[in-house]
Order: C-alpha cells, then structure tokens, then sequence
C-alpha cells in the first residue's frame, strides 16, 4: 500500500485564531479537506498576541522548542506551540518569539503603519518553520506558502535547504492574493535573509524591499501559482505570466463550500506529478 502524500500548510493567518479573510478561510478549511482527501498535512502560523492562549488551548511542545535563530545579528529563541482543532481532527503549530509575535496586532501598529521588524519577522517564521519541521522528521511532498509572511520560504528551500534530505523532493505551491503589496520592508531586509546557501545574487528581486518584490522573489523559486483572489497586483500578475509556472485560476471559496478543495488537490497532484511521469 502506497503512503499517503503529505502536504505542509504554511499560513500567515487561520480561522479560528485570527479574524475572518480569504487567507484565513484558506488556512483554516484547506487542510481539513486535503486531509479528507487522503493526505497526511502539518499546518504551522505565527503566535500573534491577539491570540488568546487559553481559549484556544494552546500548549508549547517543549521537545520542539529551545532553538535559537540568528536575525540581525541577534540570537532569539523559537517556541513552538499546539493546538487542536477538534472538529477538523486536525493540530496546527504556533511559531512564537518574545519579540516578534506577543503584540497585539498581527502587521501594523494603531496608526495602521507596518511594523519596522516586520521583514525580520518574516525571516524568522520562515527559518522556524523549517527547522521545526526537520525536527519532526515530516518529509513534505508538497509545501503550500498561504500569505506574504510566508513568501521567503520559496527562496530558503529552493537554495538554503535543496541538499536537505526533508525537503529535497519537495514541491512550492504559492497562493498569492490581492492584499495590498505596496508595503515597504526595512532597509536591511536583504542583509537578514542571508544564510549559507543563500547569496546576495540570489535575492537580486529586493534590491527595493517591497511587498510586490517579494511576491516577485516568491514566484520565482516557486513550482506552481493558486490566484487566492481574482485579481492581484498588476506587476505581480505579470511576474507569475513571465514565470510560465502552472497556474490555478480562482475558485469562489466560502466556509460550507468545499468544491475548490477538489480543485486544489488535483492541482496539488499535477504538481507532484510533474516528475514521476
């Protein structure tokens, strides 16, 4: 008997932790159906501080927790925490730092500004997830990025983590949407993302560190494109057309609806497929 595929779910945003959007409706109720479908899934999201730990039963794995990653130059622990969500049969893990994910707010502050550290924070989610996952011994056939905090992914897998026997076989699928891209990230972003593996030529898409760049930069190291909205971003419509990468249309998405799920695990499969065949 074959086993069955497995697919990670990486989401800036899930229903029920955080407020209602197209992202979070995806993160929320996609997982539940690829798993009803037959795959094994992992779902990961930041610990953001809106999130109220003891009605939602969250828990820190201590097994998983205790890592230190480097981000500007600073040594900061990763938490890792759990939780369930009963009704799907399903856990989803929490990345948590001290000093990126216990405030409030989730990407601006009150006066509806981004945060300063909010690429560095993208830079740390990224870089936890992945070493929490290699602590699993998970091996992912596919791995799904759902949100711009999930955009640097792409890039870490395809050259910092190629070699790595976890991800080495595994397939990016980017859900891009229309929020608004026009966001500016701080001027040492670039710096912060590089790693071993990971040279400046290869980030060449941020020399202005911006929301639409990184999308841009996303794509670009990614095996398949979901349009998550019906519309995107102009310039971010002509990167995945330039890509000539596979790409699934929009499909109308609503909390009972479960037809798009079909739809992207066929889509998931072809991914997958594309060098079995």
């Amino acid at each position: 008997m074959k086993e069955p595929k497995r697919v990670l779910f990486v989401n800036s945003e899930i229903m029920p932790y955080v407020q209602q959007t197209q992202q979070s409706i995806i993160g929320r109720y996609l997982p539940q159906g690829i798993l009803e479908q037959g795959k094994e899934i992992r779902s990961f999201m930041p610990r953001y501080g809106c999130i109220n730990e003891r009605r939602n039963q969250l828990h820190e794995v201590i097994r998983l927790s205790g890592l230190n990653i480097v981000v500007n130059d600073i040594d900061r622990p990763l938490v890792i925490k759990v939780a369930s969500i009963t009704a799907a049969r399903m856990q989803v893990y929490f990345i948590d730092n001290e000093d990126y994910f216990r405030r409030k707010a989730m990407y601006c502050d009150a006066d509806g500004k981004f945060f300063e550290d909010n690429g560095q924070r993208a830079v740390f989610f990224a870089r936890g997830v992945l070493e929490t996952v290699k602590k699993l011994r998970w091996k992912p056939d596919i791995i799904h990025c759902n949100g711009w905090l999930s955009h640097l992914l792409p890039l870490y897998l395809k050259k910092a983590y190629k070699n790595d026997p976890i991800f080495s076989d595994s397939k990016i699928i980017l859900s891009l949407y229309d929020e608004d891209p026009t966001f500016t990230l701080e001027q040492d972003f670039k710096s912060n993302i590089l790693m071993p593996g990971v040279k400046n030529k290869d980030i060449d898409k941020l020399e202005q560190a911006n929301g639409i760049n990184l999308a841009r930069l996303a794509i670009q190291y990614s095996d398949g494109i979901i349009y998550g909205s019906s519309n995107l971003h102009p310039e971010i419509e002509k990167a995945v057309a330039d890509s000539a990468l596979p790409v699934l249309s929009y499909k109308e998405i609503g909390l009972e609806e479960k037809e798009y799920v079909i739809e992207y695990n066929r889509f998931f499969d072809s991914i997958i497929g594309t060098d079995e065949e």
